[in-house]
């Protein structure tokens, strides 16, 4: 365990964690063109699509947690860079459903086999992306995330280890 990490709160540990993967993503990115924000986008895209969906823009922010005006904007942005197409939904014509271009799904196939191969930097001391120690890891990811969280939640009593953690947390 690094130095950093000891005594860390959890909240600090994974404000770390999602830091040091957004900056690795970004530059494993770059040169396919890329922001980290626009591989999210274009590799849940590439994901829906194999399952035969083509998402509208709302439906593609809560998949990935993105702001719906941040995913018009990268949208916007990836569409004027040829790799994704908008067009109006015919069930609903405020809405922009997204696919992939011909390039996009080329982009976006390179940049999924650059960033597995993060991942399983990231997990080797798991075991590796396919270890039996990153599957149960990945599912308590999948199991906070599914925790609706209060951005005003009651004050509750604090301790002095109490304090102690959170002024290790961003």
């Amino acid at each position: 365990m690094s130095e950093a990490a000891e005594g860390a709160s959890a909240g600090f540990l994974v404000w770390r964690l999602s830091m040091k993967w957004r900056v690795a993503v970004d530059r494993a990115v770059a040169p396919l063109g890329l922001t980290h924000a626009q591989y999210a986008l274009l590799a849940s895209l590439y994901g829906l699509a194999r399952t035969g969906q083509r998402p509208s823009q709302r439906q593609l922010a809560d998949h990935t947690g993105l702001e719906a005006l941040y995913v018009s904007k990268l949208a916007r942005t990836l569409e004027a860079a040829g790799l994704v197409e908008r067009t109006r939904d015919p069930k609903d014509p405020r809405a922009m459903q997204l696919s992939l271009t011909e390039q996009g799904r080329e982009v976006t196939g390179r940049a999924i086999t650059v960033v597995q191969g993060l991942l399983e930097q990231l997990l080797e001391p798991l075991g590796g992306r396919r270890g039996p120690r990153a599957r149960e890891f990945t599912r308590e990811l999948a199991a906070l995330l599914d925790v609706p969280l209060d951005p005003d939640p009651a004050p509750a009593a604090h301790t002095d280890t109490d304090n102690d953690e959170e002024q290790q947390q961003p």
